[in-house]
């Protein structure tokens, strides 16, 4: 399968990189079909990019990067759209924005991206703790982990990137596992 990304161009994937959306993204409800994608040139973001739209692909970090670490119970509604009894096999990932002025990036944690990588589907849950931002402040928490980690890349230090598929020097993909 190969899907056009306005970012990296035409991507071959397999059938079993998808990630399924039942319901859409916040803002992109018709969007359903989305695929992890790590590009090793970008030393911070992985990309979870829309296998629909070539134009719509969203930075993405897991939250343990920038020191949050979710300790959440999904309601029973989101549990059974993810297919999973609990969130501990579950992957975690955070929208991150970037503005003009980076030291202004933000992630939303209030609503993450949760994958259930065996049944290759995913959605956004809306968390209901009240503490949690939609645009936490990151950059400098980002900062600090360069400073903590000088000899390896951000998102190197994460755990859960085995899931996104590798873009190669050659424009095609190799999956990562």
């Amino acid at each position: 399968m190969v899907i056009k990304t306005s970012r990296f161009g035409l991507v071959e994937l397999k059938i079993d990189d998808v990630i399924t959306f039942p319901e859409g993204l916040l803002g992109f409800k018709d969007l359903r079909e989305f695929v992890l994608l790590d590009d090793p040139h970008d030393d911070i973001f992985a990309w979870l990019q829309s296998c629909e739209l070539p134009t719509v692909a969203f930075p993405v970090l897991e939250p343990e990067i920038f020191g949050h670490k979710y300790s959440v119970a999904l309601n029973r509604n989101d549990l059974e759209g993810l297919k999973l009894a609990t969130t501990e096999s579950a992957f975690f990932f955070n929208i991150i924005t970037i503005p003009d002025d980076p030291t202004q990036m933000t992630a939303n944690i209030k609503a993450p991206i949760i994958i259930n990588q065996t049944a290759k589907i995913a959605r956004q849950c809306v968390l209901q703790d009240n503490h949690l931002a939609i645009k936490e402040p990151i950059f400098t928490k980002l900062q600090s982990r360069v400073v903590q980690f000088p000899q390896s890349t951000i998102k190197s230090q994460g755990r859960q990137l085995d899931i996104a598929v590798k873009i190669s020097d050659k424009g095609s993909v190799d999956q990562e596992m």
